[in-house]
């Protein structure tokens, strides 16, 4: 009986979106995974972060039904990789190459790796980028992979993309002054020619941004979801695109 009435719950949500306007770019950071594991089965985090890789294709499925083009996961962080334990790290690091190994072969989806190419294991960073050449000529639905990623990081990458290009160049810094703009150092970030995203979701309840595409979400809707990833349902995003849909979006007010 539950179950029915969230299908009944679903479809009605469902139906209101029918006519809203849906985000472009839906950001997502996949809270909660260790505490799932913690919390249901008393296990160690690599239970959590396996059920966690689960519901990312499930999770795909539900946007590209709603013909959502871009979506950015946030799954390791450049400080998770000092700041993890060997062994989570390790378990962590194996669960991302699967996830986009699958995804690799499922050839649904275009993949694209949002972080630190350097920072990242040689054999991590090979799997997805053989999932990036795997996926580059679909069309549909865009899937940024953000792993060794930071905000700040980011943002000094194309600060000093800007700075090598330009004194590759010949140009002064006195000259570069004057060329640098927003809409430069947005041309060198990583997610450079994707809209900004739209709307940001973070499960497990925590209300903070945790350097999470810092330059892009100068705009972007927040919603904060108390379920932890791997319980996040299909209704838990229908909610969370009609309270986007509900938004009075004020760009700089």
């Amino acid at each position: 009986m539950r179950n029915f009435l969230y299908r009944v719950y679903e479809r009605g949500i469902l139906s209101s979106l029918s006519n809203a306007e849906l985000p472009k770019h839906v950001a997502v950071m996949l809270d909660g995974n260790r505490r799932w594991a913690e919390k249901n089965f008393g296990a160690k985090a690599e239970v959590g972060h396996t059920a966690g890789g689960r519901k990312i294709h499930e999770f795909l499925g539900w946007c590209d039904e709603l013909g959502i083009p871009v979506v950015t996961l946030y799954m390791l962080s450049i400080d998770n990789l000092t700041k993890r334990s060997e062994d989570e790290l390790k378990d962590l690091l194996r669960i991302i190459g699967e996830v986009a190994r699958d995804l690799a072969t499922n050839k649904k989806w275009r993949v694209r790796l949002v972080g630190d190419r350097s920072a990242l294991p040689e054999g991590l960073r090979k799997s997805i980028e053989q999932a990036e050449d795997a996926t580059k000529d679909l069309s549909g639905l865009d899937v940024n992979l953000a792993v060794g990623y930071g905000g700040r990081n980011e943002i000094t990458d194309a600060l000093k993309q800007i700075l090598h290009k330009h004194s590759a160049a010949g140009g002064s810094i006195d000259n570069l002054a004057t060329l640098l703009t927003p809409e430069l150092i947005t041309e060198h970030l990583y997610t450079t020619g994707q809209p900004d995203p739209d709307l940001i979701i973070r499960t497990s309840g925590e209300q903070r941004l945790s350097g999470f595409l810092l330059w892009q979400s100068s705009n972007s809707e927040l919603y904060f979801e108390e379920a932890l990833w791997p319980d996040f349902r299909r209704v838990d995003f229908l909610r969370a695109l009609r309270a986007f849909g509900s938004r009075r979006r004020r760009f700089g007010a």
